[in-house]
């Protein structure tokens, strides 16, 4: 680490001291020539480089970092094209609700010699994907923006940053006294009473109430305070795809997931609801159902006010801090005698049943219900399983269990392809004890797959599951569904136990139904990287989700 009594000589090695200053422990990158006085400043501070061979996935990993610790994540790119490889990354933390910061190079700003070669505005690129985001035009301002950056990519809702040095800036000398500004000890504000006690009063007079869990209740305070509710209340609850594992879904009054936003099991619960008190659910993540006028009571319980659309419009807001918010509910609402769960219960029996149907299907290639059986059943309770996008997060969502929270990382809120596998590289180095899975489609696995050298390179104990299918799955589900012929969507994938290899992993193809759980507890049981490749068949898809639930939800 940099001296810090003594001056900095330039303003990348100011930048790295305010960084330092806020506790960043990593920095994921690919430089450029523009981030090379940043990058030698870098060379002797306590933060690590992490060399990646993509910014985007550069960017997931810093937003999945975010996600994981509450900290900032930090990402650095050069300027031109390695910046705005940034931009899915961007709106995936600002969406995902991630902290994270983005740093991009730029040519000298004062005497630049080069016309506009590689010259893009990024700030103005940035600006509707970020919190904040400014171009350094003086070495002396780097504590104070990078500190504005942190505080404002940290405050709920938490997002996407990002800061702009150029080249010039760099190397200027800052002058001797510049102050490097210590982080300050910002608490969440509570709700108001008035709000607390009139929610307290609409869950006392409703008779079917129903607790819903999203992305913002995904912090261990916030699980904590959700149990006890539960437990006091008897409210049975349902998660969105991205509450996953905030209470335990073994707990009794655990309903489902809403993996669609309609017409499946638990939305029959929500119909038959009179009041849903939503915990941490905003309208950036796909709607798990549908409000309409003159229909249920929504009590909307975040760290901040709901934005208002037609399909989510909250009749009362409590706005504070979640976890407060939710102990207050557990202490002063109790159990009430008119409440009547008789019915939604009934809903749990047949949610229940249907998850297990064909968890233990034997056919060849592998069903959807098969594949989650089996991860579940090899990976332990605190095991984490980090989910690209595709048709198998939907099966993922709704038949796999999470026991505690963040242990099932999806993203419904971007949905972006190729970010499953650095989100696994990024929480088996935050926690290198637990086993750790990234659960990719072929399409999703090949948008980022040359991370597997960068994950190999940091000798990570990783498997990633490959779900194949030759094709964008999702899309000719959705094609079908429309009525539309199969056209345009398949293609052909590498042989991927080689492609594994040629980068030092180990590979592994399932050619039997039997051999998916074995192989998966052998490589999770080995550590290093290890590639498994299993063939899938989405025939189930049509079957389940457009005629089985259709029929069975109607009746129930």
């Amino acid at each position: 680490m940099a001296n810090e009594h003594s001056p900095a000589r330039n303003g990348a090695e100011l930048f790295i001291r305010a960084l330092e200053n806020e506790g960043v422990e990593y920095i994921f990158a690919v430089p450029g020539e523009e981030n090379l006085a940043f990058l030698e400043a870098l060379r002797t501070s306590s933060i690590k480089l992490v060399l990646n061979r993509h910014e985007q996935a550069a960017g997931f990993m810093a937003a999945t970092y975010g996600r994981l610790t509450g900290r900032v994540g930090v990402c650095l790119s050069t300027l031109g094209p390695g910046a705005t490889n940034f931009v899915t990354a961007a709106a995936y933390a600002q969406l995902g609700g991630m902290p994270m910061m983005m740093i991009s190079g730029q040519k000298p700003i004062k005497s630049s010699k080069q016309g506009l070669f590689q010259i893009l505005d990024v700030v103005d690129l940035m600006r509707p994907l970020t919190k904040y985001t400014r171009q350094i035009t003086n070495a002396n301002t780097i504590p104070a923006k990078v500190r504005e950056a942190f505080r404002l990519a940290s405050e709920e809702r938490p997002g996407a940053v990002h800061l702009e040095l150029p080249e010039d800036i760099a190397d200027e000398v800052p002058e001797s006294d510049t102050h490097i500004f210590k982080p300050s000890d910002a608490r969440r504000p509570s709700a108001s009473p008035k709000s607390l006690e009139m929610a307290c009063e609409m869950l006392r007079e409703a008779r079917h109430p129903l607790i819903m869990i999203g992305a913002g209740a995904n912090r261990k305070r916030v699980s904590q305070a959700l149990l006890h509710l539960v437990n006091v209340t008897g409210i049975p609850f349902f998660t969105t795809q991205m509450g996953k594992g905030v209470v335990d879904e073994r707990h009794p009054r655990y309903l489902g997931n809403a993996a669609l936003s309609a017409g499946d099991f638990v939305h029959c619960a929500i119909d038959r609801a009179d009041l849903v008190i939503n915990v941490g659910h905003d309208v950036v993540e796909k709607p798990p159902f549908f409000m309409t006028p003159g229909g249920k009571k929504v009590i909307h319980v975040n760290f901040s006010a709901a934005d208002v659309d037609p399909v989510y419009f909250p009749q009362h807001e409590v706005v504070g801090d979640i976890a407060n918010s939710v102990e207050y509910m557990a202490e002063n609402c109790g159990q009430c005698a008119n409440h009547d769960f008789t019915r939604l219960m009934e809903v749990k029996e047949a949610v229940d049943a249907h998850l297990q149907e064909r968890a233990e299907d034997d056919r060849f290639p592998v069903i959807p219900q098969r594949i989650v059986h089996d991860v579940r059943q090899v990976m332990p309770e605190d095991g984490i399983i980090t989910l690209d996008n595709g048709m198998y997060k939907l099966w993922f969502a709704r038949n796999y269990p999470a026991y505690d929270n963040n242990t099932v990382l999806l993203d419904n809120a971007l949905a972006s392809m190729g970010a499953g596998l650095p989100s696994g590289m990024m929480a088996s180095m935050l926690y290198p004890d637990l086993k750790v899975m990234a659960v990719c489609g072929d399409g999703g696995f090949m948008m980022n797959s040359q991370e597997l050298e960068t994950a190999v390179r940091l000798n990570l104990n990783l498997v990633v599951l490959i779900i194949n299918d030759s094709a964008y799955g999702m899309i000719k589900w959705k094609q079908g569904q429309e009525g539309y012929t199969d056209f345009g969507l398949d293609y052909r994938n590498p042989d991927f136990v080689t492609y594994a290899e040629s980068y030092g992993a180990k590979g592994h193809r399932v050619t039997r139904t039997e051999d998916l759980r074995p192989t998966l507890e052998h490589a999770l049981a080995e550590g290093g990287v290890h590639l498994v490749e299993v063939p899938v068949d989405y025939s189930e898809n049509r079957r389940v989700f457009d005629e089985e639930l259709a029929e069975l939800t109607c009746r129930l």
